[in-house]
């Protein structure tokens, strides 16, 4: 039996860093900022770099790295990609044996476009991971403690309801990051699969969307949500940190001051350290605590995998203060 079982994409990243891309203000792009090259032009780039991502090999990552027995059940392209994914799976000591090739499509591509720091764009190509049905997946071979599920989409979707039914048969506790295909199915059918989950981690966007209340509502956002499920919650807010609930508090915890190379992966980084210190019997104040420096680590470093701890180690970082007060 594995201690845990991650869902998710896999896919290979390739980074294109130059100087020459130009950061453009204007109320046509969605977030007010465009990251542009001339039309036509050729530019050149300062730096390049390959790595892996998607949040279920990233979570996968972290788990393995930590000690625990644990295994990815995706899709791959049969293509050079995809053979490099399972050659880094293998490598990382993570179990592939549930990972199916497709033949029709190309692994999962993401092409980062990065003038440095905090200016980013990213190219994505959805591929071969978001096409895994249901008669690909070996059902009566899931044995595990734990199912970690990173978000789903394209045909993955439909696993979603079968994985918890799974999971809910077999006394399997399940932690939750869902994208927004899961968070389309709308507030009623939300809350009512929440029920089977036993950490459910999102960020204050995705919590607002979902709730139907306003953005900045943080605690009456994460109080709706804890309504839903006995589990635990947690409402993750980027620079200004978390909020988070278990059945008595709730918890609040900023960030250590540190330098960002590259914050692709952090979400998956803080969501499977903290799930590994719960599986380990940890705290949840302890666990918040270890997400935190395993996410905080893995931004000094370019690629989701390369910058997560190893087991027993929190980073140069001072720990971070997880406040808690009567929910």
């Amino acid at each position: 039996m594995f201690d845990i079982i991650t869902f998710g994409s896999a896919t290979r990243d390739l980074f294109l860093f130059s100087q020459n891309f130009s950061l453009v203000k204007n109320r046509g792009f969605p977030t007010g900022d465009g990251l542009c090259v001339p039309a036509g032009s050729k530019i050149y780039l300062d730096d390049i770099a390959f790595a892996s991502g998607g949040g279920g090999t990233n979570t996968a990552a972290t788990f393995a790295l930590q000690g625990l027995k644990c295994a990815y059940v995706g899709k791959v392209g049969d293509d050079p990609g995809g053979r490099d994914l399972l050659r880094e799976l293998a490598k990382r000591g993570i179990d592939h044996r549930w990972v199916k090739t497709d033949a029709k499509n190309r692994t999962a591509y993401s092409v980062v476009l990065s003038k440095g720091g905090a200016d980013r764009t990213i190219l994505v190509y959805r591929g071969a991971c978001h096409r895994l049905e249901k008669k690909d997946v070996v059902w009566p071979d899931l044995q595990a403690k734990w199912f970690y599920l990173a978000p789903l989409s394209g045909a993955s979707v439909h696993l979603f309801g079968e994985l918890l039914a799974l999971a809910e048969k077999n006394q399997i506790a399940v932690a939750l990051n869902p994208g927004q295909t899961q968070l389309a199915l709308g507030q009623k059918v939300f809350a009512r699969l929440m029920e089977k989950i036993a950490v459910l981690i999102l960020n204050q966007e995705e919590g607002a969307k979902i709730t139907g209340l306003d953005f900045h509502r943080d605690e009456q956002i994460l109080q709706k949500l804890k309504s839903w499920t006995a589990g635990l919650v947690v409402l993750t807010k980027g620079k200004a940190g978390l909020l988070a609930a278990d059945n008595q508090y709730i918890y609040k915890a900023g960030i250590p001051p540190s330098g960002i190379i590259d914050r692709t992966g952090a979400g998956d980084a803080f969501g499977s350290g903290l799930v590994t210190k719960l599986i380990k019997g940890a705290s949840f104040q302890e666990a918040i605590a270890y997400g935190t420096a395993n996410a905080t680590s893995c931004v000094q470093q370019i690629g989701a995998k390369n910058g997560l701890l190893p087991e027993n180690q929190w980073g140069e970082w001072e720990k971070v203060k997880v406040l808690k007060y009567k929910l």
